[in-house]
């Protein structure tokens, strides 16, 4: 089975947010919409660069009802001494996930084998706890938090919108499709 349309698996973790340490397990994402938002270590080179757009845009995936966790295999030590050395992961407010055991890396099959780092994927989870989105990226293709957010509407207004779909490109208040023997062919 694929991982999307698939239940995120049971973890514990310490986390840093805005300026705690904060234990986190799966229980977490249950009842709300989140995005896992992997990178392979702190104090790197395109991972800050996504990690702060994701920052900037958090306020509005809160708005949305969305809670962020940002996960590598370093440590909540680590992240915390990263937020304290950089202006760019400074204005980060979402969960910094350590997962120095990797099982939340392996979890989401993200794992670099050999490596102990996780690759560059983004999982937008439902209330339920299901896979609604994967994004899995090269180690030197960051990430777009505009894009981001537009899965994340999309996911929202096929879940609130039984039998209506989101072609491609759709952003917020355009048409969407209502798939049907009709419909075949004609697009």
């Amino acid at each position: 089975m694929g991982i999307v349309n698939s239940e995120i698996k049971p973890f514990n973790a310490t986390a840093f947010k805005q300026g705690e340490f904060v234990e986190i397990s799966e229980a977490n994402v249950k009842g709300k919409w989140a995005v896992f938002f992997f990178y392979p270590a702190d104090f790197t080179f395109v991972c800050p660069t996504e990690l702060g757009d994701v920052a900037d845009k958090y306020e509005e995936l809160q708005k949305l009802g969305v809670e962020v966790f940002s996960v590598s295999t370093d440590t909540h030590f680590t992240h915390k001494a990263w937020h304290d050395a950089s202006d760019t992961i400074a204005k980060i407010n979402y969960y910094m996930v350590g997962d120095q055991t990797g099982t939340i890396t392996n979890n989401f099959g993200v794992m670099r084998e050999g490596q102990g780092l996780a690759d560059r994927a983004t999982f937008l989870i439902d209330p339920d706890g299901v896979i609604q989105a994967v994004e899995i990226t090269a180690e030197g293709i960051g990430r777009d938090a505009d894009d981001l957010l537009r899965k994340v509407k999309a996911a929202q207004y096929v879940r609130n919108n039984p039998g209506e779909v989101c072609p491609a490109k759709w952003k917020e208040g355009e048409a969407t499709l209502a798939p049907s023997l009709d419909l075949v062919g004609k697009i």
